[in-house]
C-alpha cells in the first residue's frame, strides 16, 4: 500500500504542467465564444451554484428549508487547515466527532451517532457509522450537514442527521493550485488542485485533486501517511444532456495505532488515574493499512419544461489490513500503586467492503390553484458485501497479563498469527421509494410532505452466528414554511425514525430496527442584505429500542441491549458577516437525554456544546485575514465506566497573507492554551493534541 508515493507526486507535477495548454485553451475559448457556447457554460456551472437539497430532495434555500442545516464551507476548511473530514466536522455547528481511538471515528449529533451520509445528495446504503481512517477532505467543495431525524432524504435515521459530501466539480476556466505545509511533529503535506478546459466551448471540462501527507503524531509511537487522487471529467453530451464521471483514491497507512482507548479505572476505586498526553497502549507491530476507492457516474437530462431527471452510479470499495493490540481489566485488578492489572489482547484482522448504489432521480414543476409547486419522486436500489477475516492466535498464551502501564513499545511480543478465515460475511440489499412535493399556498406559506418506502435485507452470517433478516417500511414527512416578513421565516417539521442497527445481543444476533418520532419548531432570519443568517430550533424525539451496551459475552464481544429514549433541546445558530471584514460562525446547542425510567442517558453527549469561528480582515491591508476558532462542551462521563471530563474550551487561530494575486502564506496554531483534555467518552478515548501548528505556503495559477 506505501508505493503509491511517487505516482501521486507525478500526478501533482502533472496537474502544474497543465497550466501552458491550459491557459491557452482559455485564451481561444474567451476569443470565439458566441451566445450558444455561454448558454452551455450556463448550464455546465448549474451544479456548481446548487442551492440546498438536503431536508427534502427539492430546490429551497437555506433559510426556507424546515429543518436545521449548517453549511462547513471551502474557505472554512482552508482557513483552520481542516485537511481530513474529522477535522473539517469539527467546524460544524452542533457535531461531536468522536476520536475514540486512533483510527475509528463516530460522528454524532444531539446526542446520537450520525449514521446517514450522502454524496452529492445521493443517500450512501447504511453501515456502522463508524469512520475508518483519517479521510481526505481536499476533494470535498463543502459539508453540508441537516441535523435532526430526515427519513425523506435516506430512508433510514435516527434523531442524530444526515451528513451530505459534496464533492470538486470542474471549473468553467483554467485554474488551479499548488501548496505545500509542514507542522509539528514532523508534519508535511503537499497537495494539487486544477481544473482545465478540455473544448474550446468549454462545453467539457476536467479536474484533478492529489495530496500526500505524512506525520508524526504527539502519541507515543503513532505515524500516519496517505496519498489521495481524485479526478473528474463532466460536460454536454447535448444543450440539454451532461455527463460527470469522478474517480477517487486514498492509500492511507498508520503505524502504532490504537485499538480502543485509556484504561482510567482503578479496582480499588481510587481517584480516575492522569496520564501523560502521549501516553498509548500501542505496541511497535501494530498497523492500520486501509485502501478507500469510489466512483461514479451521474447523468442529468433538462427537458424543455424545465424538469429535471439525474441519474447516479456509485460504487464504493474499501480495503483493510490491521494488527491491534487492546488493553483492558477484565478481572477488576488494575492496580493504582503499582499499574498492573491491565490484560494483553491481540487481534488482527482483514476486511474488504464493497457497495454499489443506482438512484434516479427526476425533479420538476406543477401548476395547481394558480401557483407554481415543486415535486421530486425517485428510486434507488443498494447491494453491499462486507468479508472480514481473522487470523487467530493461542489465546492461553496471547491473552496475558500486560506489563505495568504504560510500557515500552517493544514489551510486548508480537504474536504467532495462524492462518486466515472468515470471521463475517454479511450481504444487505436496501431498496426505496420516495417522493416529496412543495405545495405553495400563498407567496408566504408553503408546505413541504413527503414519503419514503424502502426494503432492507441482511443476510449472512457473524461469527457463527446465521443471519437471515428482512424488513420494509413507510415513512412520512411533513414540514411546513411561512414567510412571517421577507427576511424572517418561522417552520415546523415532523419525520418518522427507522433505523437498522448493527449491534447483536447475548446471542450474537442484530438488535431490531430502532424506531420513533421527531419533531422541530424553529425560526430563521436574514439579516444585512442577506449576508447573516440567524437560527434559533427547538426539537424533541422518541426512539424505541435503540441499542445501549449491556456487557460482554463468554467469548469477550460487545453485547447490547434496546432500551426506549426521549431527547429534546433547542439550537442556535449565527453564521455570515456582520460587516464588510468581520464574519462569524456561532452555534450552540443544549441537550438532554432520558430512558423510560426518567433516567440520564447517553451522559457522553455534553448538555452544552459551543463552537465558534471568527474572521477578520483588515481594511487597509486586505492582504491579511486573521481568525479565531474552535469550540466549548460542558462536562462529560462514561456512566459505564464512570470516567469523566469537565468542560473545556478549545482555542485554534490561523493568520494567512496574501503576499500577491498568486502566491500566500499561512499560518495555523491549534489550541493554543494547551487544554488537556479526553477527546471522547462514547466508550473511553484519549487526550486530545496539545498545543501544535504548521505552515503553508500556496501558489494560484
Amino acid at each position: 500500500m506505501k508505493n503509491t508515493r511517487t505516482f501521486v507526486l507525478s500526478s501533482l507535477l502533472l496537474a502544474m504542467g497543465f497550466q501552458a495548454y491550459a491557459q491557452e485553451n482559455k485564451n481561444q475559448a474567451n476569443a470565439e465564444l458566441n451566445d450558444e457556447q455561454i448558454e452551455k457554460i450556463k448550464i455546465v456551472g448549474v451544479r456548481q451554484n446548487r442551492v440546498s437539497q438536503g431536508a427534502t430532495g427539492l430546490t429551497m434555500e437555506i433559510d426556507e428549508t424546515p429543518q436545521s442545516i449548517s453549511l462547513v464551507s471551502a474557505d472554512l476548511i482552508e482557513n483552520f487547515a481542516a485537511n481530513d473530514l474529522n477535522d473539517a466536522l469539527k467546524l460544524a455547528t452542533g457535531i461531536t466527532v468522536e476520536e475514540w481511538e486512533t483510527n475509528r471515528t463516530q460522528y454524532t449529533s444531539r446526542g446520537f451517532e450520525l449514521k446517514s451520509t450522502q454524496i452529492d445528495g445521493v443517500g450512501l446504503p447504511n453501515d456502522w457509522g463508524i469512520v475508518t481512517g483519517a479521510m481526505e477532505a481536499y476533494g470535498y467543495e463543502e459539508i453540508e450537514v441537516i441535523r435532526g431525524a430526515n427519513g425523506i432524504l435516506t430512508g433510514v435515521g435516527n434523531a442524530a442527521g444526515t451528513i451530505n459530501y459534496v464533492r470538486k466539480r470542474p471549473t468553467n476556466e483554467n485554474q488551479g493550485n499548488v501548496g505545500v505545509s509542514l507542522g509539528s511533529w514532523d508534519f508535511k503535506r503537499l497537495q494539487a488542485d486544477y481544473s482545465v478546459l478540455l473544448t474550446e466551448s468549454g462545453s467539457w471540462a476536467a479536474r484533478v485533486v492529489a495530496v500526500t501527507e505524512d506525520k508524526g503524531s504527539y502519541l507515543d509511537g503513532l505515524k500516519d501517511d496517505r496519498v489521495y487522487l481524485y479526478g473528474v471529467v463532466d460536460g454536454q453530451l447535448t444543450d440539454n444532456a451532461t455527463l460527470t464521471l469522478g474517480l477517487s483514491y486514498q492509500d492511507a497507512n498508520t503505524d502504532g495505532n490504537m485499538w480502543g482507548g485509556l484504561t482510567f479505572n482503578y479496582a480499588d476505586g481510587s481517584p480516575q488515574a492522569e496520564w501523560d498526553v502521549g501516553a498509548s497502549p500501542t505496541l511497535d507491530w501494530t498497523m492500520w493499512d486501509t485502501i478507500n476507492t469510489t466512483a461514479f457516474v451521474e447523468y442529468v437530462y433538462l427537458f424543455a419544461n424545465d424538469w429535471q431527471v439525474k441519474a447516479t452510479f456509485n460504487r464504493q470499495n474499501f480495503e483493510a489490513e490491521d494488527k491491534l493490540h487492546y488493553a483492558y481489566d477484565p478481572y477488576g485488578q488494575f492496580n493504582s500503586e503499582t499499574n498492573l492489572g491491565l490484560y494483553s489482547y491481540p487481534g488482527r484482522y482483514d476486511d474488504d467492503y464493497t457497495a454499489d448504489l443506482l438512484d434516479v432521480t427526476t425533479i420538476g414543476s406543477y401548476q395547481l390553484f394558480g401557483q407554481e409547486h415543486e415535486v421530486t419522486l425517485g428510486v434507488s436500489h443498494a447491494t453491499s458485501d462486507k468479508l472480514m477475516y481473522v487470523h487467530p492466535i493461542d489465546f492461553a498464551v496471547d491473552f496475558a497479563p500486560a506489563p505495568a502501564f504504560p510500557w515500552a513499545l517493544d514489551a510486548i511480543a508480537e504474536p504467532d498469527w495462524g492462518d486466515k478465515e472468515i470471521y463475517s460475511d454479511m450481504d444487505v440489499t436496501f431498496s426505496r421509494l420516495f417522493g416529496s412535493t412543495k405545495i405553495n399556498f400563498t407567496d408566504s406559506l408553503f408546505v413541504v410532505a413527503g414519503f419514503n418506502g424502502i426494503k432492507y435485507n441482511r443476510k449472512g452470517h457473524n461469527s457463527g452466528v446465521i443471519i437471515d433478516e428482512e424488513a420494509s417500511e413507510i415513512s412520512p414527512y411533513f414540514g411546513v414554511t411561512y414567510g412571517i416578513t421577507d427576511n424572517i421565516n418561522a417552520y415546523a417539521s415532523y419525520s418518522d425514525i427507522y433505523q437498522p442497527q448493527e449491534q447483536t445481543d447475548f446471542d450474537g444476533v442484530y438488535l431490531a430496527p430502532t424506531k420513533g418520532l421527531n419533531y422541530e419548531l424553529g425560526i430563521k432570519a436574514q439579516m444585512f442584505d442577506d449576508k447573516l443568517l440567524a437560527t434559533f430550533a427547538v426539537f424533541s424525539a422518541e426512539q424505541d429500542n435503540l441499542s445501549k451496551f449491556a456487557g460482554f459475552t463468554d467469548a469477550g464481544q460487545y453485547a447490547y441491549q434496546g432500551i426506549n429514549v426521549e431527547s429534546k433541546g433547542f439550537e442556535f445558530e449565527l453564521t455570515g458577516k456582520l460587516t464588510e471584514y468581520l464574519s462569524v460562525v456561532l452555534g450552540y446547542t443544549n441537550l438532554d437525554v432520558e430512558d423510560e425510567n426518567d433516567e440520564k442517558e447517553h451522559l457522553w453527549a455534553a448538555r452544552d456544546l459551543v463552537n465558534y469561528s471568527v474572521e477578520y480582515s483588515f481594511p487597509h491591508f486586505s492582504e491579511l485575514i486573521v481568525g479565531i476558532g474552535g469550540k466549548w462542551q460542558s462536562k462529560i462521563q462514561n456512566a459505564e465506566q464512570t470516567v469523566q471530563q469537565s468542560a473545556y474550551l478549545l482555542v485554534n487561530a490561523f493568520a494567512r497573507w496574501d503576499i500577491s494575486d498568486s502566491l500566500s502564506v499561512q499560518a495555523n496554531v491549534n489550541n493554543i492554551t494547551n487544554e488537556k483534555y479526553i477527546n471522547s467518552l462514547t466508550t473511553v478515548g484519549f487526550y486530545g493534541a496539545p498545543i501544535n501548528g504548521s505552515l503553508g505556503l500556496t501558489y494560484a495559477f
